[in-house]
């Protein structure tokens, strides 16, 4: 049975959607009952509410699941709880993350989930699917490869909970892969023209999910990864660089949290619709080789409830390695070419 934990959040409600349409019958929870009873109801799905923060609430909540699709961020703080319980009830655990620190401290566990016979694969939304398998597949195209640079573009707005999380990073600035070690870098570090299928565009480092996911999927050791960046973004962020211990202060976090809640939850559904996604890689060796490949995928969140479900279903069928995965160790490079709209090109 699949556990469907933030359901009623906006990527959750995605996936909740999809899968009742599918003929799916995920148990739907979440820390409200009042937030979560509607949505079961309208769907006629199975509902457990419950927090994060007992252990034995947690193990009763999971009774019966064998596997845990985690939607509740940010996963700075639910990770580590959720993925605990699943450890000790033995439950295949999946999130849609795309912080860092939550890759790398699940990748630190993976003795105890091997042990366990537990499957700890986080990101498996847009971040970091589609990425990490055009890594993967950089790398098949290139064993020797040393350096990986991977950057996307898109046209489409932000969840509330993406932009929360995008919002408490900003005080740690940037981050890039040097040698195999994670490194702080500040906001916007470097800039770079790259083609991601429709022509030039200036595109700016930034801490996506990558950073610590392709190493695991690749061996590579120098990685960073990019997002296309109009001029007012990129010198926006270069001028918020000495103000960023600012920006972790409470009232400035509550000024910025206000006026995320302010706006859309995220892309509608026509905006869902008629948006593209664009991914771009590159690697290099240390004798000159170097390999470029693209893909073009749906919207992020329209993929995010695809890509995740379509995992939840493989782990449910066993079609699981127990310890800490990424997306294209557990199912290959072209796993993501199994996703309608989803084209890839090598130059």
């Amino acid at each position: 049975m699949l556990l469907l934990y933030g359901a009623y959040g906006y990527t959750g409600e995605l996936v909740a959607r999809l899968a009742a349409a599918r003929g799916l019958r995920p148990v739907l929870a979440g820390r409200s009952a009042a937030a979560l009873e509607p949505l079961a109801r309208e769907l006629s799905l199975p509902h457990r509410a419950f927090g994060l923060d007992e252990p034995a609430v947690l193990d009763a909540a999971l009774d019966g699941i064998r596997v845990v699709l985690h939607c509740a961020g940010p996963f700075s703080r639910t990770s580590a709880p959720m993925a605990e319980a699943c450890l000790r009830r033995k439950v295949h655990y999946l999130d849609v993350t795309g912080e860092i620190p939550v890759f790398e401290s699940l990748a630190a566990r993976d003795r105890e989930a091997k042990a366990a016979g537990v499957m700890l694969l986080p990101g498996v939304g847009f971040d970091v699917v589609p990425s990490d398998c055009l890594a993967a597949h950089l790398k098949r195209r290139l064993p020797s490869a040393r350096r990986l640079a991977l950057g996307f573009e898109s046209s489409g707005r932000f969840s509330h909970g993406t932009a929360t999380t995008i919002v408490e990073n900003l005080p740690h600035g940037g981050a890039v892969r040097r040698d195999g070690r994670i490194v702080r870098v500040p906001l916007a570090w470097k800039a770079r023209v790259v083609d991601f299928g429709r022509g030039p565009r200036t595109a700016i480092t930034i801490p996506w999910g990558d950073v610590a996911t392709a190493f695991h999927s690749t061996g590579i050791p120098d990685v960073e990864v990019y997002l296309a960046a109009p001029r007012s973004l990129r010198w926006g962020l270069r001028i918020a660089r000495p103000f960023a211990p600012l920006l972790a202060a409470g009232a400035v976090q509550s000024f910025l949290k206000g006026r995320i809640k302010a706006g859309p939850r995220g892309p509608s559904v026509e905006e869902r619709a008629r948006t593209r996604s664009y991914l771009w890689g590159e690697v290099e060796d240390d004798a000159g080789g170097r390999a470029v490949s693209r893909l073009e995928t749906p919207e992020g969140y329209a993929l995010t409830a695809r890509t995740a479900l379509a995992i939840a279903e493989t782990a449910l069928r066993g079609e699981v390695t127990p310890g800490f995965q990424t997306p294209s160790r557990a199912y290959g490079p072209d796993f993501i070419l199994s996703f309608d709209g989803v084209s890839r090109r090598d130059d």
